[in-house]
């Protein structure tokens, strides 16, 4: 995932993944991943040499207007379900590895509640 004014065509250094930390293979946080057609061709590419399989999903031709992507929606709920998170609603984490350790907080604590049917008091 890059920032929203990355050149679509041009994804190359937000998406390449740091040495050592992003393995194919036994323990893999990579093993398939979905692209947008404005990724297409770098992405395709650069995964299939790491050995990650990418579908490429693309808008019906014949839609007129907006249309409802293929998986595109998983993302988007899995931010709304984020940005309820008081402290994930901002950038306040200096390191990557500390936001992405609070991501996964976050999703543990929704996912709980999902399975307790807990209601967050309003």
């Amino acid at each position: 995932m890059g920032p929203a004014d990355l050149v679509q065509a041009d994804p190359d250094r937000h998406l390449r993944p740091h040495p050592g930390r992003h393995r194919v293979g036994r323990g893999s946080r990579w093993r398939d991943c979905t692209s947008n057609a404005g990724f297409k061709n770098r992405v395709v590419e650069q995964r299939a040499t790491l050995g990650v399989d990418v579908e490429v999903v693309t808008k019906d031709p014949q839609a007129r207007g907006f249309s409802v992507v293929k998986r595109r929606w998983v993302v988007e709920r899995s931010l709304g379900w984020i940005m309820q998170h008081r402290r994930l609603a901002r950038d306040y984490e200096a390191l990557p590895d500390n936001s992405a350790s609070m991501i996964r907080i976050a999703m543990i604590d929704n996912l709980a509640k999902r399975l307790t049917n807990e209601t967050t008091p309003t």
